[in-house]
């Protein structure tokens, strides 16, 4: 199960940390990632860190503003998010995923948390 967390309202230029929990006793070797939905639009990729922290992806329009992190020990996984635009309001889920590849998990991911909503406001 993942519980995601931390969402909120915003302005513009601020700063929100969402977090994930993960259960199970595996949870810690899967890869994390974070996508999210804005009204009216397609599910999209936002990051994705590897179970071992080693590895790191992130959608173009939020590098330098984001940053995925994780604590295995706590099986959970934080979404850094800084200098937030209006653009990036939406619903923000986690997800989970130990099959897919590196490159296909950006396409989604095989467990999905229930959202966590992100307004953010000009």
């Amino acid at each position: 199960q993942l519980q995601a967390s931390g969402g909120g309202l915003v302005q513009a230029g601020s700063s929100l940390r969402l977090s994930c929990a993960a259960s199970g006793r595996t949870a810690n070797r899967y890869n994390m990632g974070w996508f999210r939905q804005a009204p009216g639009k397609e599910r999209e990729f936002v990051a994705v860190i590897s179970w071992s922290g080693g590895r790191i992806d992130y959608q173009d329009s939020v590098k330098g503003r984001f940053t995925i992190s994780r604590d295995n020990a706590q099986n959970s996984v934080y979404l850094q998010m800084n200098n937030l635009k209006p653009e990036d309001a939406a619903v923000y889920y986690c997800a989970a995923d130990a099959r897919r590849s590196w490159a296909q998990q950006r396409y989604g991911m095989e467990y999905w948390g229930k959202g966590t909503l992100v307004t953010v406001s000009s």
